[in-house]
């Protein structure tokens, strides 16, 4: 049995996915899966995400279905309940990280400060969001930061598209990236799930050529 941080790495690239109407889920679901991509992030930031996590753990169970924009341990809670098999917070909340550490849900907090990082380290985390990357420095701050947190792998995401990827995944430090160019909101808006596919496609084999 894979970890998640195994399937990360094998992928290269975790849609990160706003859904605002449920019925939408499967058919993403379904695009990335086709397309090569058997993951997402789904933001809990909307009334949908809760049932769309839901929806596609059910169908389809061997998917990796996570839920990010965590704040709250109610929210963690809710997205467990759903079926989400990780947490991703867009900073650093030791609340969270711990409630989730305490029930051994993995959790990936945000960190953009090696004091940050110093805290996921404390608690045992081997793997930290980079949020939000090319604002907060990107692949350049990632490499400083690594340096001396030698054991501290990274999922950047925000302002990462097929044009920087390369980029970030040269880098071994880097577990995966997040990404919403493969899915993004006016495409599942349209229903245009081929083209999510199409992309999903472009994604996956543009991590593989870059990480073979």
């Amino acid at each position: 049995m894979k970890t998640i941080e195994e399937r990360f790495y094998e992928l290269g690239v975790v849609p990160v996915v706003v859904l605002d109407d449920v019925k939408d889920a499967l058919p993403l679901a379904e695009a990335l899966i086709n397309g090569g991509l058997p993951c997402a992030e789904v933001t809990f930031r909307t009334q949908a995400a809760e049932d769309s996590i839901r929806l596609m753990s059910e169908k389809y169970p061997d998917m990796l279905v996570g839920a990010g924009t965590v704040l709250t341990k109610e929210q963690v809670d809710r997205a467990v309940g759903a079926g989400a098999k990780f947490i991703v917070s867009p900073g650093f909340d030791g609340e969270i990280v711990d409630y989730c550490l305490e029930k051994e849900i993995p959790v990936f907090p945000g960190c953009v400060t090696p004091s940050e990082v110093a805290q996921a380290v404390k608690r045992g985390l081997k793997v930290v969001k980079f949020f939000p990357a090319e604002q907060a420095g990107g692949i350049a701050m990632i490499k400083a930061m690594a340096a001396p947190y030698t054991m501290v792998k990274f999922m950047p995401t925000g302002g990462i598209s097929a044009k920087n990827l390369k980029d970030y995944l040269d880098f071994p430090k880097i577990l995966c990236c997040g990404g919403s160019w493969m899915v993004k909101g006016d495409l599942i808006k349209a229903g245009d799930f081929t083209k999510i596919c199409e992309l999903a496609k472009e994604a996956a084999q543009l991590a593989a050529d870059i990480r073979s």
